[in-house]
């Protein structure tokens, strides 16, 4: 009997051990050290490092990132209390659809989505924030109205950091696994994501697997970065 209860209490010490390392891993590889001008940004610290990256501008309205400071798995709490069949929204959302929304794809999709806001939004506000506003000026005083002036001057002239914050976004839910185990899980071919492969991989001893599915998400990262970094020089150019 105590023989079992060790082995039990070994088995548990193990799942926790392989749990703290993957995630671990996984946050690291999210938080990739970007090198500017022969100086690391620490992109863990702060994600305005992300944004003065791409710019060359030191980003305002940092309050934005007050509430995304928790970590993703709180993130993921917080979305399963307010989607879960017992939240009023929850209800409203099963009664529309017939199917509650935690434990779907569109769970994971969210989970992504509210994650990597942040990044998105404070890229695309930077881009905005750098366009010339007596170009601005300029159309209206020939007569063009609000939409008219964000769609021919402001909305070509932020093109490439929206494509940059569209770029770090997905690069960002790529490698989400927190907040999605949360309100996802990890249903195989149905909510299961590259990271959680590799927690199960590692989890079931499946070295090759977990090797296979780490190299793809960091040759798409690095992909990703290249990306950024070219849409930042042609800014430049």
């Amino acid at each position: 009997m105590r023989n079992t209860d060790s082995q039990f209490r070994n088995e548990c010490e193990r799942h926790r051990l392989v749990r703290i390392l993957v995630t671990g891993a996984l946050v690291t590889s999210g938080c990739a050290v970007i090198q500017r001008g022969g100086h690391c940004a620490r992109s863990c610290d702060s994600l305005e490092d992300v944004t003065f990256f791409i710019s060359g501008k030191d980003p305002a309205g940092n309050g934005i990132y007050a509430a995304a400071s928790p970590s993703p798995t709180v993130v993921g709490f917080l979305l399963l209390v307010i989607l879960g069949r017992k939240s009023l929204f929850g209800q409203w959302i099963e009664a529309i659809f017939s199917a509650p929304v935690i434990f779907t794809w569109w769970a994971a999709v969210i989970a992504s989505v509210v994650v990597a806001f942040p990044l998105v939004y404070q890229t695309m506000k930077s881009g905005f924030s750098g366009v010339d506003r007596d170009l601005e000026d300029a159309g209206r005083s020939i007569g063009a109205d609000e939409w008219q002036v964000f769609r021919y001057i402001s909305l070509p002239l932020a093109g490439r950091a929206l494509m940059t914050a569209f770029i770090l976004g997905f690069a960002r839910a790529l490698g989400e696994f927190g907040a999605t185990l949360m309100i996802a899980g990890n249903i195989p071919g149905k909510t299961q994501t590259v990271p959680t492969a590799i927690y199960v991989a590692v989890d079931s001893g499946n070295q090759t697997m977990a090797w296979a599915w780490t190299i793809s998400i960091i040759i798409i990262s690095f992909i990703m970065l290249l990306m950024t970094r070219q849409q930042r020089d042609g800014k430049n150019d």
